[in-house]
């Protein structure tokens, strides 16, 4: 087994987030009206030694008035077979607060939703996904049988107060298994698996994954192959070779 540690506090980064969409049929017809807003950031770190809450804006670049409605909620053991989406009405027992939850943007309007911690930093990373998105209305004219809602289902971490990262691997001939020791979360990026000596151009790609803390992911490879990640773990990017 092999393994790379670091140690390392970070700022504010903005990587990957899923994107939701959500359609509600109408009425019987063929053309979809849209309500559509626009999210920014949709990946919110809190690193614990910065104040534990951050802003996000949403906006609404469409002509009609938009209504919002904005849900967080709890993920526990994220990135795991037993991944549970828990959403809860108190604030306090969530861990999370968003203000407001309720919006009415007019056209061309850009409003800032607060998102702050209640609970101080623990010993690992508390993970949560925040759904912003537009509440139905009525679709109108004759042409509209489908609304079609686009929203955003925005990545909140919390740090633990002392976050740590250990990669380790366990090489086969034919895949490697990959684990997250620490106790906070990294993405593996622009990964590849080559013969010793191949152009990197020509070798073969691995999927980017998010790994959070206690999980693991496994990569097949070919007999010969290494395999390679970059590694961004709080604005921080280091290389790992898995050999």
């Amino acid at each position: 087994m092999h393994h790379s540690s670091d140690k390392i506090r970070g700022r504010f980064m903005s990587f990957f987030c899923r994107i939701m969409a959500t359609a509600i049929v109408a009425m019987a017809g063929t053309v979809p009206a849209l309500a559509q807003i626009a999210v920014h950031p949709v990946i919110i770190d809190l690193p614990p030694e910065d104040l534990q809450r951050a802003d996000f804006t949403v906006e609404n670049p469409t002509s009609e008035r938009v209504f919002v409605a904005v849900e967080p909620a709890r993920i526990d053991a994220p990135g795991s077979e037993g991944e549970t989406r828990v959403a809860l009405s108190d604030p306090q027992q969530l861990g999370l607060l968003a203000s407001p939850p309720r919006m009415i943007l007019e056209p061309g309007e850009r409003r800032f939703v607060r998102l702050a911690a209640l609970t101080p930093p623990g010993d690992a990373d508390r993970v949560f996904r925040v759904a912003v998105k537009p509440v139905a209305g009525d679709v109108t004219g004759e042409e509209s049988g489908l609304k079609i809602l686009v929203g955003y289902d925005l990545l909140v971490i919390q740090r633990p107060a002392n976050p740590t990262l250990t990669i380790d691997w366990e090489n086969s001939a034919e895949q490697v298994i990959v684990r997250n020791n620490g106790n906070s979360n990294a993405q593996l990026i622009n990964g590849r698996s080559c013969k010793p000596g191949q152009p990197e151009e020509s070798c073969t790609k691995v999927p980017s994954s998010r790994l959070y803390a206690g999980n693991a992911i496994t990569v097949t490879k070919g007999a010969e192959e290494v395999v390679t990640f970059d590694v961004l773990f709080m604005g921080r990017s280091s290389r790992i070779v898995m050999e």
